[in-house]
């Protein structure tokens, strides 16, 4: 099965966000929306997602999920946006209900917010299956960025989400809390151990050192062979040390604030306050 796929690049987050298709019908799913948002004046846009329900109108394609690859750290989901639009479940891995209790605790966030994932209408397991139209998605549990991290393998295609990243940049950040690079470095090896030809679609890109364009897709293959980080058949305790050492070296990700509170909720703000507007918190040497 080869399932059709468009991309949207947002730059200003460096996300890309995926409209998957059945090959024959017009059944179809969103991979990582997102919710455009300027932090210094607090506002959202939604140029991004608007796009991609323009895609999906002018198309005539029926949207029947919008699946999230975890909790993003560095882009808010537009996910509630789209289903109100164009109708579709939300779906996210089950141990969103690790994340949301992590992060219920760094925001303080009072007993109303509730930590079971009953926000996202499905929560998927390692080994789940979903249909998209005739189109079987099958769910691989691939933490190590986050405890929540899911691969959605769909024929010949599998979305990594932050797992991996185009060969010549590597591989995803292991220091946020529930972060592993021992978990990284085997979820990885279970995505290199599908076929050879099975195309990778990524969740983010940075363009390498050398690269002039962004890129998003590569194979497995390629990834076995090329990727800096785990390619050549790297050993694990050399890819740790890598990982280890490289993340002790990156900031944190400029929305990582808001983007956490509010993907946590499937893309919903927290609850307005009595004046009617939502609030975000930032704690103060808390992350």
């Amino acid at each position: 099965m080869h399932p059709a796929v468009h991309a949207f690049f947002d730059e200003a987050t460096n996300t890309i966000t995926y409209v998957v298709k059945e090959p024959q019908g017009r059944a179809c799913a969103v991979i990582d929306s997102v919710l455009d948002f300027d932090y210094a004046s607090g506002r959202t846009d939604t140029r991004s997602a608007d796009a991609v329900i323009a895609f999906i109108k002018d198309q005539d394609l029926d949207l029947q999920w919008v699946l999230e690859t975890h909790v993003h750290a560095d882009h808010l989901s537009a996910a509630p946006y789209l289903q109100e639009a164009l109708g579709g479940k939300i779906g996210i891995g089950d141990q969103i209900t690790v994340v949301q209790e992590t992060f219920g605790k760094v925001f303080n966030e009072g007993t109303r917010f509730r930590r079971d994932g009953s926000q996202f209408d499905r929560l998927f397991a390692e080994g789940d299956s979903l249909m998209i139209g005739q189109m079987r998605v099958d769910v691989m549990h691939t933490p190590g960025h986050t405890p929540a991290c899911l691969t959605y393998v769909i024929g010949d295609a599998a979305f990594v989400g932050d797992t991996l990243f185009m060969p010549d940049f590597g591989t995803a950040r292991c220091d946020f809390p529930g972060g592993s690079a021992e978990v990284m470095f085997d979820s990885v090896q279970r995505i290199l151990a599908l076929p050879d030809d099975t195309r990778i679609f990524v969740g983010h890109d940075y363009k390498a050192p050398g690269r002039d364009v962004y890129a998003w897709e590569s194979t497995v293959g390629a990834q076995k062979a090329l990727n800096i980080h785990v390619g050549s058949g790297r050993p694990k305790q050399d890819f740790v040390a890598l990982r280890q050492k490289r993340d002790a070296t990156l900031a944190m990700p400029r929305l990582i604030v808001p983007s956490l509170q509010v993907n946590m909720r499937a893309g919903q703000m927290p609850e307005p306050e009595d004046n009617g507007l939502s609030y975000l918190k930032v704690p103060i040497n808390g992350l």
